[in-house]
């Protein structure tokens, strides 16, 4: 059986992790900027849900296969959204996302934001359930979602968008407020409450887990961004 390592290429195939209740395909497209999308399928139902409409619908549209039922994107920044109307043209798939960015997502796409999300909400995938964590600072309206089913057997999975990655938070662009803010609430809400078993997930390039990651954060923050 092959292992998943998310380790994915534009242009390549996608990646496929099987849990007991969930699938998880990892696709890269758009070789500018090399966006990870998510496409989650409940093993039980056959729901899907797709974590940012980045790039390339033509890439993304045959992995749906028979249906969509939601779009979550994950904040507000062009290139996470590309695909967007196309996808949910095609499908008819409702559209979520953080609240305080859905006006801006909107404006930038042309498609209605169906559900606003805020801290603690949950989004089903079928039979299974997603949690969201707001993390502001790359974007005021950022957002996480977590898969962290005991009945799944294994260790958590977090779908960061672009607000952590392997060796660091996501940009704040120089604002030194928004860096506090980002790395306060990535420290509070994903570090201080989630193992260091759990895998992450994020907008662009590898995975990672927070066990690896954790030992570093004195050093993003002294960093800055």
């Amino acid at each position: 059986m092959v292992t998943y390592t998310g380790d994915v290429q534009v242009g390549g195939d996608a990646d496929t992790r099987k849990l007991t209740h969930l699938s998880i395909t990892k696709v890269a497209v758009d070789p500018q900027m090399s966006n990870n999308c998510y496409l989650l399928t409940c093993r039980e139902t056959g729901e899907r849900l797709l974590v940012d409409a980045a790039a390339e619908p033509e890439t993304l549209l045959p992995l749906v296969e028979s249906g969509l039922a939601t779009v979550v994107t994950t904040h507000q920044h062009w290139d996470h959204h590309r695909a967007l109307a196309d996808v949910v043209t095609a499908t008819g798939a409702g559209v979520a996302a953080g609240e305080p960015d859905s006006d801006a997502i909107t404006e930038q796409t042309g498609v209605a934001v169906t559900r606003r999300l805020v801290h603690g909400d949950t989004v089903a995938v079928g039979a299974c359930t997603l949690e969201v964590l707001a993390i502001a600072g790359h974007t005021p309206g950022s957002v996480a979602l977590l898969y962290d089913d005991p009945a799944d057997g294994g260790h958590p999975h977090l779908f960061t968008g672009d607000s952590l990655f392997p060796g660091g938070v996501g940009a704040t662009f120089g604002d030194a407020a928004a860096f506090a803010q980002l790395m306060d609430e990535v420290e509070t809400k994903i570090f201080e409450r989630l193992p260091d078993d759990t895998w992450f997930y994020p907008g662009h390039g590898n995975d990672s887990t927070l066990g690896v990651e954790r030992p570093h954060l004195g050093e993003w923050r002294e960093r800055g961004h």
